[in-house]
């Protein structure tokens, strides 16, 4: 369940760059739709990183330690 959750916040990420991409190059600079798209990324972006940063401390979720030597 937090994967999925991880996995559908990183889609909604790349969901709202590729809007901030498509109406760069449709308005033209008209509007304010690729700043209110890429400023959506970026929120996204920090929650999901202080989210992680979260569940981490509480014990909600526990890293693999790939790299790490025993």
């Amino acid at each position: 369940m937090k994967t999925l959750l991880i996995i559908a916040v990183l889609i909604l990420i790349l969901w709202n760059l590729g809007a901030g991409l498509y109406y760069m190059m449709v308005d033209k600079g008209e509007s304010k739709r690729t700043v209110n798209a890429l400023t959506r990324r970026i929120a996204l972006s920090v929650a999901l990183i202080i989210g992680v940063v979260i569940a981490a401390k509480m014990g909600w979720i526990e890293f693999h330690g790939i790299g790490r030597n025993p």
